[in-house]
């Protein structure tokens, strides 16, 4: 290199020297630890006001940002503690150190996204209720399953393990307020979040309903998760009738958090093993990625009876010598008489998820969050006996078989938008991606029809259901009166449902016939047993969009009145279009007490699944195995036979009131009262079988059953909750009860067709207007005691669940009641089965600001459900507790093992 060549880079060297050094020398830097009484509080945010730099703190409760020289109002916060400010001024050079010490707060006093598009505000603050889960109460949870962490925590919100409902056993119906699982919206992140592809045919809550899984969501990866208590589809679009969940995810980039469970039920059961991973890692200055791996593994529990019944045969005396002969009880795979698996199935679940920012100028941001869910289940259905040998090939199974219903089920969801500021107004624009696949394979089981060639596993089809959903929201604060918020935008929805048919084995006719006892040649049940395979005539492919607009107004007329008015228009291209509102509003008596009101009009198309599904199952009706076709509202069965027509939305309206506020710095209140009147709602009717006969012979089918806007209904209800804390000692004593009370009524006469008129007690019985009425607990409260000091923590959380109801569908006149074989009278089968009080509790030990240890217990009491008093409704012995009515399941008690490590 030339002498020229090295005075050239010499000169470029100094002259980056120089800069460099100008720009290290115009730096500052702001650092510090936060923490509360206890320690470090790692994942805390701190945040410097007016400029987008924000942080979390790392495992040691540090953080730490290179800022220019000036002044600066540094925020820290968290989740359920009072946020801190404080004012420092640095110059060049500069190392200026900014500690904060944390109190814990109230839900009350925390910014709330959800219910206002404005800028985030307390509870006090807004015109609606909402409750808060937070980081402390996720971490803290003895539950391992998202639904299951709600469902004991908050009194409104219900969800538990249901058992013999094919799909529905690995898909757990989550309701809000008693309604369905369909009328309330969930959120990822304020975006939509995509539905089930299964829909709920069985008898279980939320029957004929489609409901998200809130299990496809790790709850690793959540930060906290806000529950409007409100109607909202002006604010948020069709389904948010009993409110809105938003779950939103973690940003924190500074830990590792590494998080080991092992649990066992005392019965020996349902070993349950849960481990997840949790970190974040800094992209450029201001952006992140926050990435989540979950692992749970359920095993199996089973709760039956011991069976009474026939086996090989109706006469007792032979029936019983052919039982020890055959050793049935022996080969069955069940402990003692048990012949079925009656509790929680077996799951294995698998989740990825991130979620992360970018900023691409001063004035935009990137966003994404995603993730996929893979999950198998295992569950069992009745058996079947030899003595059937209508749906037993003896040849293949001399002892007849306990069938398995195995489902593989994959979630993915993935969002991607922009948002930022464009001349003061703030503009997001985002769109959102769901796919959730369903397939069943159903093992240990046959096609009669088929005889001996029969397989004994098959691929019995499944269901496939998409969501594309494209959002343009733009909002804008002004200086108006004391403050107004102008909000409005657009949503394009694109669904697409799919049923996809089994292989042939699985539905064919294979035409075997077998002898009765009377010597007669009868046909054998077609389709694999337990569940048949979707025929090719089943398959379908359907799409449908909808196109929504909003305006949002919230106006803050002074400082102590805000009111807000929404409307909303939604556009189906198979619905007439609806315009739906909302008008509410907030006073604050004082600065700690303020009362809210609200009146708001609702809107539910129609799923996809709900107008568009089809298919063969085998239900037992009264001990009675029977193949029930449910025909869409496209059939002629349905359009024809007996004239159903097209679905229509469900409409509603909500009327709310409460008041929040607090007594002193220890302690604080909510109460609200809300209405909810729901017209035309959409149900899966009964069992029509008698008179239609040579209808319903071409299918093989012996009932038909089909979807329809049959009821209105009305539900009443009311939430409470306190919160208190204060110091013990030299430790905190926190706690928090909460209260729901509802009620729903089936108002006036349930509708049908003209064909159909004199069989409303079919259509919807009075089992099915049960579910809707009681279902449910028509109460539930929920209480959480905690104290902290020095490393310890002991928490104990009660539950206590009203009442639900069982009522027989042929029950209502006595003429139809039966011998009770438990009392030997002659009794109904009705029941009420009365409020249980489930208790959890847990001590924790804090090593060091690494490593936590938890040993905790989930009803620890043992409590189960009241037993069937009924012996008719225990299918010969096997059902000791209900399966069409749930409280919190029939677990039991279990205990558990926990390691949280935070690196």
């Amino acid at each position: 290199m030339s002498l020229v060549g090295y005075r050239v880079y010499l000169t470029l060297f100094l002259f980056i020297g120089v800069i460099s050094g100008v720009s290290s020398q115009s730096r500052a830097i702001i650092s510090g630890n936060v923490s509360d009484q206890f320690g470090n509080l790692p994942g805390a945010r701190v945040a410097i006001e007016g400029t987008d730099k924000s942080t979390t703190t790392d495992v040691n409760g540090f953080y730490s940002f290179d800022v220019d020289e000036g002044e600066y109002i540094v925020t820290s916060k968290f989740v359920m503690y009072t946020s801190v400010s404080k004012t420092v001024n640095v110059k060049v050079g500069d190392t200026a150190k900014l500690d904060f010490i944390l109190k814990t707060g109230f839900s009350i006093d925390q910014p709330i996204s959800l219910g206002s598009r404005a800028k985030p505000k307390s509870l006090l603050k807004n015109t609606a209720a909402v409750d808060i889960v937070s980081p402390q109460h996720l971490t803290n949870s003895s539950q391992v399953e998202l639904s299951h962490i709600l469902h004991y925590l908050i009194p409104s919100f219900h969800s538990t393990n249901q058992t013999i409902a094919d799909g529905t056993d690995h898909i757990d119906p989550a309701t809000l307020r008693g309604l369905g699982p369909d009328q309330v919206l969930v959120l990822v992140n304020g975006k939509r979040r995509h539905s089930s592809s299964l829909l709920n045919v069985n008898g279980t809550v939320g029957r004929g309903s489609v409901g998200t899984d809130f299990n496809a969501i790790p709850i690793a990866s959540i930060e906290r998760i806000e529950i409007l208590r409100d109607g909202a589809t002006s604010q948020y679009g069709s389904d948010a009738i009993a409110g809105v969940i938003n779950i939103i995810l973690k940003k924190q980039i500074e830990i590792i958090q590494i998080d080991n469970r092992v649990g066992l039920n005392i019965e020996g059961d349902g070993v349950n093993i849960y481990s997840s991973a949790n970190f974040g890692l800094k992209i450029g200055e201001e952006g992140y990625i926050n990435v989540t791996a979950e692992y749970r593994d359920r095993e199996s529990i089973n709760r039956s009876g011991e069976y009474t019944g026939a086996v090989y045969t109706n006469d007792v005396t032979e029936d019983q010598r052919l039982i020890l002969e055959n050793n049935f009880f022996g080969q069955t795979g069940y402990s003692g008489r048990r012949v079925m698996e009656i509790g929680s199935a077996e799951t294995q679940n698998l989740a990825l998820s991130f979620n992360g920012e970018i900023k691409m100028s001063d004035y935009a941001t990137f966003y994404m969050h995603g993730g996929r869910n893979y999950r198998e289940g295992t569950s069992k259905g009745f058996y079947r006996f030899p003595k059937d040998q209508d749906r037993v090939v003896l040849e293949l199974f001399p002892n007849g078989f306990s069938p398995e219903i195995m489902t593989d089920i994959q979630d993915d969801a993935i969002t991607g938008g922009i948002k930022g500021i464009k001349n003061d107004w703030d503009v997001d624009f985002s769109h959102s991606i769901g796919i959730n696949r369903l397939d069943y394979t159903v093992n240990n089981s046959n096609n009669a029809s088929l005889g001996v060639t029969s397989p004994r596993t098959f691929y019995a089809g499944g269901f496939l259901y998409k969501q594309n959903t494209t959002n343009l929201d733009i909002s804008r604060t002004f200086d108006w009166l004391s403050g107004v918020n102008i909000a409005f935008g657009a949503e394009l929805r694109v669904e697409n449902y799919q049923i996809i048919a089994g292989e042939e084995a699985s539905y064919i006719d294979g035409g075997s016939t077998y002898i009765d006892d009377l010597g007669m040649e009868l046909p054998r049940i077609v389709g694999a047993q337990v569940f048949p395979g979707f025929q090719p005539e089943n398959e379908l492919n359907r799409f449908r969009t909808n196109s929504s607009g909003y305006l949002d107004i919230e106006a803050n007329v002074s400082e102590k009145l805000l009111i807000r008015g929404a409307g909303r228009y939604e556009a189906y291209n198979d619905f007439r279009g609806q315009a739906i509102w909302k008008l509410s509003g907030r006073y604050r008596i004082k600065d700690e007490i303020s009362v809210r009101a609200g009146f708001s009009t609702g809107f539910r198309a129609p799923s996809l699944h709900q107008v568009f599904f089809q298919n063969i199952s085998t239900q037992f009706i009264n001990g009675e195995s029977v193949q029930v076709g449910t025909f869409n509202n496209e059939s002629a069965v349905a359009t024809e036979a007996f004239d159903i027509g097209k679905l229509k939305p469900e409409l509603s309206n909500h009327f709310s009131a409460g008041i929040s506020g607090k007594f002193s710095n220890n302690l604080s209140f909510s109460f609200d009262y809300y209405l909810i009147n729901i017209e035309d709602r959409i149900v899966l009717s009964g069992r029509f079988a008698e008179e239609y006969e040579t209808i319903l012979e071409p299918f093989n089918v012996g009932a038909a059953q089909f979807f329809t806007n049959a009821i209105d209904s009305r539900t009443s209800g009311a939430d409470i909750s306190l919160f208190y804390k204060t110091p013990l000692g030299s430790g905190e004593f926190n706690a928090s009860l909460g209260a729901n009370i509802t009620g729903t009524k089936v108002k006036g006469a349930i509708k049908v067709s003209p064909a159909l008129t004199g069989q409303e007690e079919v259509l919807f019985n009075r089992e099915e207007i049960a579910r809707v009425e009681y279902g449910q607990p028509n109460y539930k409260i929920n209480s959480l005691l905690s104290y902290d000091f020095d490393k310890l923590r002991f928490q104990m959380v009660n539950t206590l669940f009203g009442e639900v109801k069982f009522i027989h569908p042929n029950d209502g006149n006595p003429i139809n009641w039966v011998v009770n074989d438990f009392t030997g009278n002659v009794e109904t089968r009705d029941q009420t089965f009365s409020p249980k009080l489930v208790t959890d509790m847990a001590i924790s030990y804090q090593f060091n600001d690494y490593m936590k240890f938890t040993l905790g217990g989930n009803n620890i009491f043992n409590v189960y459900p009241d037993k069937h008093k009924h012996a008719a409704n225990t299918e010969d012995g096997s059902f000791t507790y209900s399966r069409r009515v749930q409280q919190f399941g029939v677990n039991g008690a279990n205990y558990y093992l926990r390691l949280l490590l935070r690196l």
